[in-house]
């Protein structure tokens, strides 16, 4: 059963509404997906607060996802043993030995750690710093980039290391820069080198307007090279495809967005719904599938994000087809069209005033009572007049009511329709209540596939906990 009691499906985000892993990192060891990543806070007041956790599922059930818990700790690093770095976005690797290798790097230091472990969720236990045959640390020789993000892939004995952060106007930093290392996981045998341009470097190199600026990941597909970066904009995950793994990359395009820009299938391609920020992810084939996986910003910041997933479509060519944001992602298909379903799963929120990123305190946001860590389920807050949840997709059959659960100092009603802009089909009356009521009206859906949208007209603060659609 989920967090709402329904019958168990594969919701977004893929964890529990109170737990916030960001920048994930999705691998198949066995039989299970292992998912790694940094680890914000409920109402965190920066990014990454949290130990490394695990979570995993088997292959055959993504809905079914298994804590794993910490397997690496903030203080463990010998440059953090009083624990006030934060460890940023890590990525895991196998090593010719066969264990596996956690890479990182914390928040004030411009070099990469290493920890390992002989099982991919056990015990990880700090194994040293990436450098130099002369020991100096990556990134702290003379000429060097700081180091960030670092993505792995290991092919045979050589370990390919991806990193870097290029923000706009900074010319001492050039983008995405592969670095190849020895089979003991730390020591590098070719020196830096760039793959992807940041955006002070990349006039006529086909990745204008989408350059690199963080979240370095990478993938084989077949026997191509996929670099899954986040462009300068933040809020979209691009990639770059080669023959080789240290030169020869271009651009292939955007794989998703969290404000869902680009998309043109339900709205204009230019007209944002939801409210993104950064954003950190990676692609991955689980059971003859392809999927991206990436983050959401929730409680109207940007430091408390949660991993979602979406289904994504490879084309022949080896394109990769821009995903639209669900609630249903790893489902592999819709939801079912009845039952109750929280409101934490909304992947559109958005009001009469389109905004393309997070930050303004008139506009709808995910939330959740109580401190970080308290299992209580998330809902929408802050739904002021025209504020809008939207939900994708439900095969509905024979729906004849819908329900909510509301509270706050709210007088007015939420409408129902099933396109962002189209009729409304329902109009629910809700009232002033400091704790969750129900309150429903009819709904005559046709048969198939829908989206449900819910926006609040009425004076006041209303907050949604979940919504029912009745099937007759």
């Amino acid at each position: 059963m989920n967090e709402t009691g329904t019958r168990r499906q594969a919701l977004n985000p893929y964890l529990p509404s109170w737990e916030y892993i960001p920048d994930g990192e999705p691998y198949v060891f066995g039989d299970r997906v292992y998912i790694y990543g940094s680890h914000d806070f409920y109402n965190g007041y920066v990014f990454c607060m949290g130990d490394y956790v695990c979570w995993s599922a088997p292959v055959d059930n993504l809905s079914d996802w298994r804590y794993e818990g910490v397997i690496y700790p903030k203080d463990a690093d010998p440059l953090n043993k009083d624990g006030k770095m934060c460890l940023y976005a890590p990525d895991i690797t196998i090593g010719p030995d066969g264990r596996y290798y956690l890479y990182y790097v914390l928040d004030k230091v411009c070099v990469v750690s290493v920890a390992v472990c002989d099982t991919p969720a056990g015990k990880f236990e700090f194994y040293g710093y990436v450098h130099y045959d002369d020991n100096t640390r990556l990134g702290e020789r003379e000429g060097d980039e700081p180091q960030f993000d670092p993505g792995v892939l290991t092919r045979g004995d050589k370990t390919y290391l991806y990193t870097g952060f290029c923000s706009r106007g900074d010319r001492s930093r050039s983008g995405a820069m592969v670095t190849v290392l020895d089979s003991d996981m730390l020591t590098v045998v070719q020196a830096p080198k760039i793959v992807v341009p940041g955006c002070e470097y990349s006039k006529n190199t086909g990745f204008e307007g989408h350059e690199y600026f963080e979240a370095a990941s990478i993938r084989m597909v077949g026997e191509k090279y996929y670099l899954v970066y986040s462009s300068v904009v933040m809020h979209e995950l691009c990639y770059a495809v080669s023959e080789k793994p240290d030169e020869g990359f271009v651009y292939g395009g955007v794989i998703v967005s969290n404000c869902d820009l680009h998309i043109d299938s339900y709205k204009p391609a230019d007209r944002p719904m939801a409210y993104g920020a950064n954003n950190h992810g990676s692609i991955i084939e689980i059971g003859g599938a392809w999927y991206i996986f990436y983050h959401r910003h929730t409680n109207g910041t940007w430091y408390s994000r949660q991993g979602c997933a979406e289904k994504i479509e490879l084309l022949p060519d080896g394109t990769i087809v821009q995903a639209e944001m669900t609630s249903c992602g790893l489902n592999g298909g819709p939801l079912a069209g009845d039952g109750e379903y929280g409101a934490y799963i909304a992947c559109n929120l958005f009001t009469d005033t389109p905004s393309m990123y997070v930050g303004d305190d008139r506009f709808p946001k995910i939330m959740q009572d109580g401190r970080d860590g308290d299992e209580n389920p998330g809902y929408v807050g802050n739904m002021k007049d025209s504020a809008t949840a939207g939900f994708k997709y439900f095969d509905c059959k024979n729906v004849t009511a819908i329900a909510i659960k509301t509270r706050g100092y709210a007088e007015g009603c939420f409408e129902v329709r099933t396109r962002w802009d189209g009729e409304v089909l329902a109009k629910i009356p809700v009232q002033s209540t400091n704790v969750w009521e129900e309150f429903s009206a009819p709904l005559a859906l046709e048969d198939g596939v829908h989206a449900i949208y819910l926006t609040y007209r009425g004076s006041g603060n209303a907050s949604l906990l979940a919504f029912s659609l009745v099937a007759g």
